[in-house]
């Protein structure tokens, strides 16, 4: 037996670095310094400590909401199952806190409060979004979505409805059915709301869920769906190959003037609709992140990011002609100018020094401008709030677009 020698040649081009002469140029999404910062230090110490809960600490935070321009704030600290909430913003970096929901006092942690579920209790929460003068969560693990008439003002204020649910003391995945419905949820990491209407992330059910009409009781049936074909589905991509119209691992959701926003992490890009679908299961109009709607690799199948790919893409949020994206496990912020429904490359960057860079922290000790799987997203006014998840802190800082 005789064996033949065999030349291989590695191209950087395919998986790794590409070449300074290739990198393009782009806008800072943000000023240079955040305006402040909360839960964790600006720069944090290099060696980990355990995370205390207290009135200053965050542990994974996944959403922010700012419900106007100066408070108040409201913060969903998943690793503490709680939300956090500052009456007005905050000035200066770790300021306390004024409220708490979810947890007896400020020092206390646990699922649930360590507790039964009820209207005060929280569970990985993660999305959170201001709706008509209230405010939304989506209660993750459970199975539900919590929604408050009037933005609270004090600690431990009882949800006014519960989607998702029968009531508020039960939390079980599709209410412990094998298939979903058009009232249950599995995972909702995310909601959003606009003119009216609730968009929920429905995530481990692989769909988005859309009400459309006022929300007057619990447990109040969605009325459109989209990434699966019927309400009674939950398979990845809708049971297919990837399309259009299919989902993986829906997160977040958001407007882009009038054209409607998914973060579908686990098909790594952002499907994009002309306007809000008026039909369950609405094939998407654009894609961003893939080439085209039936490729889903992370980054294009390259191991270095481009400026028109995304690795696990959690948050979505607009400003003006802007859509700025948490490209979650690149460490990073994209955004896309205006371009109509074709969108390929992102013009801003935030967290990496180029569009070719990815890694934690930049693979450096965590900086103040630097990201940690970026997780949730919120632009209100010229400002942007950041839950920047594997830093343990949330950030505010003034758009530079």
């Amino acid at each position: 037996m005789t064996s033949k020698r065999v030349s291989l040649k590695v191209s950087p081009e395919a998986g790794l670095r590409v070449s300074s002469a290739r990198k393009p140029t782009f806008h800072q999404l943000v000023n240079p310094a955040p305006l402040v910062v909360l839960g964790n230090e600006r720069v944090p110490a290099l060696i980990s400590e355990s995370i205390i809960p207290s009135a200053e600490t965050c542990f994974g935070p996944r959403g922010a909401c700012l419900t106007s321009a100066d408070g108040p704030l409201w913060v969903c600290d998943t690793g503490h199952h709680r939300l956090l909430g500052w009456n007005k913003l905050p000035s200066r970096d770790r300021a306390p806190a004024d409220w708490v929901i979810g947890q007896l006092d400020f020092n206390s942690e646990g699922r649930n409060g360590k507790a039964e579920v009820g209207p005060t209790t929280v569970n990985v929460p993660t999305g959170i979004c201001a709706l008509e003068g209230g405010l939304a969560v989506a209660d993750a693990w459970n199975h539900r979505i919590l929604i408050w008439h009037k933005v609270p003002r004090s600690t431990n204020v009882p949800a006014d409805i519960v989607l998702g649910q029968d009531d508020f003391t039960t939390g079980q995945a599709n209410r412990g059915a094998d298939h979903p419905g058009a009232e249950t949820l599995h995972w909702p990491y995310g909601v959003y709301y606009r003119a009216g209407k609730l968009f929920v992330a429905d995530t481990g059910n692989r769909r988005v869920l859309i009400w459309s009409k006022p929300l007057t009781e619990n447990g109040q049936k969605a009325d459109l769906v989209l990434g699966q074909n019927d309400f009674a589905t939950r398979d990845e991509n809708a049971g297919a190959d990837p399309s259009a119209m299919s989902m993986r691992w829906p997160h977040s959701m958001t407007f882009w003037k009038e054209r409607f926003c998914v973060s579908d992490a686990g098909n790594n890009r952002i499907l994009v609709w002309a306007k809000c679908p008026e039909a369950s299961a609405a094939p998407a109009d654009g894609v961003i992140g893939q080439a085209d709607s039936t490729n889903v690799d992370f980054n294009q199948a390259f191991y270095w990011p481009r400026c028109n790919t995304l690795n696990m893409p959690y948050g979505i949020t607009s400003s003006g002609d802007w859509l700025i994206v948490a490209d979650t496990a690149n460490s990073r912020m994209l955004a896309w100018r205006d371009g109509g429904l074709k969108q390929d490359d992102a013009s801003a960057l935030f967290g990496q020094n180029d569009f070719h860079e990815k890694g934690d922290n930049r693979w450096q000790p965590a900086a103040a401008d630097s990201l940690c799987w970026p997780y949730g997203v919120q632009a209100v006014d010229s400002l942007v709030v950041m839950a920047d998840s594997g830093n343990n802190r949330v950030s505010i800082w003034k758009l530079a677009l």
